[in-house]
């Protein structure tokens, strides 16, 4: 069979073809072996039909392994792809050789042009040769003719710049004479030390003439080199230059860097003078002070200053340089003094506005010295300053407005002692509200200036609002210590001694007290809620105290303060009154003898002095306190008899008369009624109105009438002379209070103990009472016309 018989031998071409292609595609030449047999192992490797183009490729192996997988049909397709292929192969194969052929050509061309251009190569370098060494044999030869020539041309060029150096050195004295008269003292430092060492070498010989001339000039240019210096009319610079140069000439300069020190001391502390508005300093002996007027210098002249300041601290550093440490104490000083006369300002009590103002210069004056010296942190410096002066600015505000409103609370006393006007109590009392309130509100719009100022405090924004709210708690909190040591009822410990050296607290008038007492409910019901609502408004934010501090301004923790101090201070009103009465009272009874006391024969004058207290008590009143409800006692239900005045006594005054002992028994009667008589609450809570506070001294005054009864022992006319005291005292009395029937009940206990303590208690007859009361009002009218 045709499939058993083995492959035709390949022919010629299609062996040196597969060799092409075999080199073409083999990556490694040396498998592309012409006609070499596979090995066993290569041929069981390339067991594969898709091995024909590895490099272990066996022709005889794929062709037996491709007839044992493929029917007839199958190899002749197979036979028709490759066909096509190795048609392309050839195709591919003719390109690639044609394109190699080309470049193999256009190589062969080159190195024929490049042959042909080298052949004439050698003999032009041989020529090239040739010249360069006649070229060299002539220079040779020159340089031997010239040498000697050269050499005396350079002894006679070294003998001419000596004989130059001579001159100069003949004519320094008078070069530098010129620049003295020229003032080029540069150029005469320059040409001093260029024959220095000429003069250090031959100076005591050739040219001892030459350099005792020079020396004596160069003394007449140090001392016009320390006059530049020292004169205020030179500028900076020139300072500066005649300092390097005097350094060129080794003159020491310790004493001039001392000496500058020190004039730059004077002028700070001109400049400080001027800047605080103070009698300027002498700048020499032969100069008087000039005086400076007392205000602050203008924006134009401080900044001149400061500029002039700033380029001596720039010339310093140059000239300087280990003078950086006294210029940064004296830089610091500098601003310490300024910040202290801003200071000195605060304590006059200045304007925000002003401050600012001031704050302002200063700072710009800080960024100017910075620039030159920042080694000083100034602006670190400056803030912290800034700190401690707006700290001080806030308390010192708080403390001028409390003086303020103890100033409003003084003036008032020396019209109370003179008593000149009704209404001094009431424009006291005015002029202290307006002082609180417009004072306050106008520290904060101060205040808020200080936070909208964006160029200086803008980072101390949160430490202003703390303070501002610290001032009020502390400024209301001195102003109620303030109002209880007006009166006597505080220590001055914490007190502010510029305002306890205005208080006379033995002096204080009572009405004084009392428009305190109006004022604290002022701050309390009015002025805390407004300045709160304003504290709100501008001042929101802070927090440097920290939580654990708890808020700077707490208006509750103040409202109650006040609510207190008020409430204080008007029982300590009653009080004061009530005990100037009770000591009219306590005279009128414990200095007669009441066991001989004469029949009445008119009403005590005791009577009037009390009505005239009682009425100047209600004139200070009514300028102080509003109106209020009248009140009416209620009393408890009781089976007694509502009847405890002198209807029962006076039927019984005619059986009394003959019988005593029958009186003896009509007054234990007296006491049993007692027991069954309506109780009534005589003292009820302080208001502050008109009326609570006139029936409280009142009341108080009767009950201390009582207890002054209780304590004397009466005769039937000493008894008599007590009930008709009681009796004209209950129509006046009435027109004082609000509580009619609290009135009646205390003069009746008054009656009362007048009877308990009488050896013979038979009344007058109510006909003598009714003549001798009338007797008595008609007298006043008399004494008094402008009331009828």
């Amino acid at each position: 069979m045709a499939t058993d018989s083995a492959p035709p031998p390949m022919d010629e071409k299609v062996r040196r073809t597969r060799e092409l292609l075999a080199s073409f595609y083999s990556p490694d030449p040396s498998t592309a072996s012409a006609g070499a047999p596979p090995s066993p192992s290569a041929a069981g490797q390339a067991a594969s039909l898709d091995s024909i183009n590895s490099p272990s490729f066996d022709p005889d192996v794929y062709m037996n392994l491709l007839i044992q997988k493929s029917n007839l049909e199958g190899l002749l397709q197979k036979h028709v792809e490759m066909a096509a292929e190795i048609k392309n192969l050839d195709t591919d194969l003719q390109m690639l050789v044609y394109e190699n052929y080309n470049k193999f050509i256009s190589a062969t061309d080159t190195i024929k042009r490049m042959k042909n251009n080298i052949s004439g190569m050698e003999t032009s370098m041989e020529q090239l040769l040739g010249k360069i060494m006649s070229v060299q044999s002539r220079s040779v030869g020159v340089n031997t003719s010239l040498f000697e020539k050269r050499e005396h041309i350079e002894k006679l060029h070294q003998t001419r710049n000596l004989l130059r150096k001579v001159q100069f050195i003949y004519d320094l004295p008078t070069r530098l004479g010129k620049c003295i008269k020229s003032e080029a003292y540069a150029d005469a430092v320059r040409f001093f030390t260029g024959a220095k060492p000429i003069f250090e070498a031959y100076g005591e010989s050739s040219f001892q003439d030459c350099k005792k001339a020079s020396e004596e000039a160069m003394d007449v240019v140090i001392q016009n080199l320390q006059a530049k210096l020292y004169s205020d009319s030179e500028p900076i610079e020139a300072r500066a230059e005649a300092v390097v140069l005097l350094k060129q000439l080794n003159f020491p300069v310790d004493s001039l860097k001392t000496k500058l020190l020190e004039r730059l001391e004077e002028f700070l502390l001109r400049f400080q003078m001027e800047s605080e508005g103070v009698e300027g300093i002498e700048e020499d002996s032969s100069e008087s002070s000039h005086a400076i007027p007392n205000k602050l210098p203008t924006a134009s002249s401080d900044q001149a200053s400061i500029n002039e300041f700033s380029k001596m601290v720039h010339a310093f550093l140059i000239i300087f340089p280990d003078s950086e440490k006294q210029l940064i104490e004296l830089s610091q000083d500098l601003f310490t003094r300024r910040y202290g006369s801003i200071q000195k300002q605060i304590e006059k009590r200045i304007a925000a506005t002003d401050l600012l103002a001031m704050l302002r210069v200063v700072s710009a004056d800080v960024t100017v010295v910075d620039e030159v010296l920042p080694e000083a942190a100034l602006p670190v410096f400056s803030l912290e300053a800034a700190r401690g002066i707006i700290r001080n600015f806030i308390s010192f505000s708080f403390s001028h407005l409390l003086l303020e409103v103890s100033e409003s609370l003084t003036k008032a006393q020396p019209s109370l002692e003179e008593g000149s006007e009704e209404s001094s109590l009431q424009i006291a009392l005015e002029s202290s509200k307006k002082a609180v309130i417009q004072g306050s509100m106008g520290l904060l719009l101060d205040f808020r200036q200080l936070i909208e100022d964006n160029v200086n405090l803008v980072k101390l924004r949160d430490l202003i609002i703390d303070l501002v709210q610290e001032g009020f708690q502390d400024f209301f909190q001195k102003l109620d210590r303030h109002f209880l040591l007006l009166c006597g009822r505080a220590n001055s410990n914490n007190l502010d001694p510029t305002i306890i050296d205005s208080i006379q607290v033995d002096k204080v008038q009572a009405g004084v007290i009392l428009v305190l007492a109006q004022l604290s409910v002022f701050i309390e019901q009015s002025a805390v809620p407004r300045i709160m609502e304003a504290r709100t408004a501008s001042f929101s934010g802070g927090g440097l105290r920290g939580y654990e501090n708890g808020p700077a301004f707490v208006p509750g923790e103040i409202c109650r303060l006040f609510r207190s101090s008020g409430e204080k201070l008007l029982h300590y009103y009653i009080n004061l009154k009530t005990q100037k009465i009770s000591v009219l009272l306590k005279k009128r009874f414990t200095t007669p003898n009441w066991i001989k006391h004469k029949e009445p024969r008119e009403v005590h004058m005791f009577v009037d002095l009390l009505l005239q207290e009682l009425e100047a008590i209600g004139l200070e009143v009514r300028q102080i306190l509003p109106h209020g409800l009248i009140r009416r006692h209620r009393h408890s239900d009781s089976t007694g008899s509502t009847n405890s005045s002198w209807s029962n006594p006076m039927r019984e005054d005619k059986i009394i008369r003959s019988n005593t002992h029958r009186a003896r028994s009509q007054l234990l009667e007296s006491h049993l009624a007692k027991l069954f008589e309506q109780k009534m609450e005589i003292f009820t809570k302080v208001e502050y109105t008109q009326e609570s506070v006139v029936s409280t001294i009142v009341k108080l005054c009767l009950k201390s009438l009582q207890e002054f009864v209780r304590l004397q022992t009466f005769n039937r006319s000493g008894y008599q002379q007590i009930q008709l005291d009681i009796e004209f005292l209950k129509n006046p009395l009435k027109e004082f209070v609000d509580d009619d029937a609290a009135i009646d009940f205390l003069l009746k206990e008054i009656n009362n103990a007048a009877h308990e303590r009488c050896l013979d208690p038979i009344p007058l007859e109510p006909p003598i009472v009714d003549k001798l009361i009338q007797a008595k009002l008609a007298k006043g009218k008399d004494q008094n016309p402008s009331s009828q």
